[in-house]
């Protein structure tokens, strides 16, 4: 396959499958090939605006068509699994939008199914290849920080109403699986559990204070218990005006770190290193989804379809695989398990 483009099929037209053309467009050796779209006439538009070949009208006429070799499923959350299958049972290789699923049971099946298969699955979560990110996790993997006390994740974001009126299928139970955290918390939710690991118990509340009009919540907070000790916290919203950073907070008995939106802006540890002066800050060309969801760049959807190209191509482990994917899932769904029970929920 080096010796050709690799081509994606993309299935589905809103507004982060378009990004998903774009981050395509921006890498070399991938091509989009073609789109699943329920109207011809909005499928042409998005190929004459992205490229492409062929507007099909189901996954099965995508993946028959030639030169196919990657699916990018961006279909409402809790509409991932069906397309899904589809793909995975004519052999392609999944992008997955996040969450990959809503529950874990749909993540599961397809899991499973992939993994019968053969094929790769890469789920987003393109907050992990920031370089903040990256250098966070190493330092953790290092034990810089000694034994962790505390770590959190505080997804403070606005969204206006017309963000929910607009869509028929945004803030529902169905197709949403949730709402400040399963859709715009579990970026946070997702890196925290990678840096840290996947807390043990969870107890959560979650509430409507603003968009009374949806069927899920538009605020959320929770407290974690972790494997060995340590403590954290969730915090999730759509209702804070005007929208701020994505924060993760690292506490530890050698050190303290915060990253905001894939940058460092606190890094201290009691054994200074030779380049902790120069560890603040970096690369922030992932954007930002606090007020706009449309204010993300393409980059980091373009960093993970340039790993999935590499992977395909090289016959090689993707950076980011698809049982990753399942932890931030798992975490939620305890979640919103604690809040609908009341008392504290084990995550699975």
């Amino acid at each position: 396959m080096s010796s050709r483009n690799i081509g994606f099929g993309i299935v589905g037209t809103g507004m982060i499958a378009g990004v998903h053309a774009q981050a395509i467009g921006a890498v070399e050796g991938a091509r989009l090939v073609g789109v699943v779209s329920r109207s011809a006439e909005r499928g042409a538009a998005f190929l004459e605006k992205h490229g492409g070949d062929t507007v099909a009208s189901s996954v099965e006429e995508l993946v028959a068509q030639p030169g196919i070799d990657v699916v990018c499923i961006t279909t409402p959350s809790g509409a991932h699994l069906e397309p899904a299958l589809v793909a995975i049972a004519a052999g392609k290789h999944l992008v997955v939008e996040k969450p990959i699923e809503i529950t874990t049971a749909r993540v599961d099946e397809l899991l499973a199914a992939s993994s019968a298969v053969g094929v790769r699955v890469a789920p987003i979560f393109q907050q992990r290849f920031s370089e903040g990110a990256q250098a966070l996790k190493a330092a953790i993997v290092a034990g810089r920080f000694g034994r962790l006390t505390s770590a959190g994740c505080y997804v403070k974001w606005f969204r206006e109403e017309s963000y929910y009126t607009g869509s028929n299928w945004k803030g529902t139970v169905k197709y949403d699986g949730g709402g400040a955290v399963m859709n715009q918390g579990i970026h946070g939710v997702d890196l925290l559990q990678w840096l840290v690991g996947l807390p043990e118990e969870v107890m959560g509340y979650t509430t409507r204070r603003v968009h009374q009009g949806i069927e899920v919540e538009d605020t959320a907070v929770a407290s974690l218990r972790f494997p060995d000790g340590a403590l954290g916290t969730i915090e999730a919203t759509t209702a804070a005006w005007p929208g701020w950073a994505m924060r993760i907070e690292i506490c530890g008995e050698n050190g303290s770190a915060r990253l905001e939106d894939g940058v460092i802006t606190e890094w201290k540890f009691r054994d200074e290193a030779a380049d902790d002066a120069n560890s603040a800050g970096g690369d922030a060309g992932l954007g930002s989804g606090a007020a706009n969801p449309a204010g993300i760049s393409i980059e980091g959807h373009r960093r993970q379809i340039a790993d999935m190209v590499a992977a395909v191509a090289e016959d090689r482990p993707l950076a980011i695989e698809g049982p990753a994917a399942r932890n931030a899932v798992a975490l939620i769904n305890a979640l919103y398990a604690s809040a609908a029970s009341g008392r504290p929920e084990k995550v699975s």
